[in-house]
């Protein structure tokens, strides 16, 4: 025997057990009790289709619990779930693809401003409220106004002020701006 593995270069263990041995069939792996196991699986997505085998396994350890059974593991149920091809698609996070309406960027500097909000939480509770400007071509911010109070719109209107007579050197651009703004509520709080 010795001459032979070496020959086919193979262990001799494995030659003993390869003329000792029956093959066994290969087939699904199979535990006793997977088939009623199945049909409760079978039942409850049947009732909710929108459950992955997580929440199911949640269920049917609920209900076994009520009726003073072992807990089944989520593996098992993720097994006996993709033989009866009861999973649901993967999901793989692709968003849909929208088409932006309208002009994205700005060619240049001085045609398109952009104005934001922010707060900033302090050690001693008080909350400071910002807000800012900055041009969307080379995104540079070109003035900001910051308060303990509320953010007022004579606040907005001296920062499109200020930005008018940094950018321009004058009380009036010589050509028209846009002005886009933000009129969502405030970010949360920044806490360090």
């Amino acid at each position: 025997m010795k001459v032979v593995a070496d020959t086919l270069g193979v262990a001799r263990s494995n030659l003993v057990r390869q003329l000792s041995d029956s093959p066994k069939p290969r087939g699904r792996y199979q535990r006793r009790g997977d088939d009623e196991l199945l049909a409760a699986i079978r039942q409850l997505t049947d009732a909710r289709p929108t459950y992955g085998y997580r929440r199911i396994t949640a269920l049917l350890n609920r209900a076994r619990q009520a009726s003073g059974a072992e807990p089944i593991n989520h593996k098992r149920v993720f097994r006996l779930m993709a033989q009866g091809q009861l999973l649901l698609q993967p999901h793989v996070g692709h968003r849909p693809i929208r088409a932006h309406e309208g002009r994205v960027i700005a060619l240049a500097s001085n045609q398109r401003w952009s104005s934001d909000g922010l707060e900033i939480s302090c050690w001693n509770g008080e909350i400071v409220r910002l807000v800012f400007a900055i041009d969307t071509c080379d995104r540079e911010i070109i003035a900001w106004q910051a308060s303990t109070g509320g953010v007022s719109g004579e606040m907005v209107r001296d920062l499109m002020l200020a930005c008018v007579e940094r950018r321009f050197n004058a009380l009036r651009a010589p050509h028209p701006v846009q002005w886009l703004a933000i009129t969502a509520p405030p970010m949360s709080p920044v806490r360090r």
